[in-house]
């Protein structure tokens, strides 16, 4: 993939990155548990949920702020900064604000097919105290 290719995607609409990196997460979230868990297929969505809300992601986003690089902190400014229309009743406005921001992370990592970061953020929360 190219710079130029990598700047277009890392210039997307926040909410768009973010539209993606939430079904991002929930796939990885899922590949998680079906790898290293053996439980009923009911289950997989109540884990799940556990940990794609806006209030866990927004936990998840403080864990890993500090280990954004300048684009990763650009994407996340921006759509911390965008105006939203709605936000879900279990959480407050900053909550899904960050949780918007991780997703616009992950959906632009996605998009440059840096899986492997992905896999990194989602470490770097879990030896920081959240329990993916």
């Amino acid at each position: 993939m190219t710079e130029q290719e990598k700047r277009e995607y890392a210039n997307k609409n926040p909410l768009a990155l973010a539209s993606l990196g939430d079904a991002v997460m929930t796939l990885f979230m899922r590949d998680n548990i079906v790898k290293n868990h053996d439980i009923k297929v009911d289950r997989i969505h109540k884990e799940v949920a556990k940990v794609v809300n806006a209030k866990q992601q927004s936990i998840f986003y403080d864990l890993i702020y500090d280990c954004l690089d300048e684009v990763e902190a650009d994407i996340a400014r921006r759509a911390i900064n965008k105006k939203v229309n709605t936000i879900p009743k279990s959480a407050t406005l900053a909550e899904y604000k960050k949780a918007t921001a991780l997703e616009a992370i992950i959906g632009y990592l996605y998009l440059v097919k840096n899986l492997e970061r992905i896999q990194e953020l989602i470490q770097q929360a879990m030896i920081r105290g959240m329990t993916l």
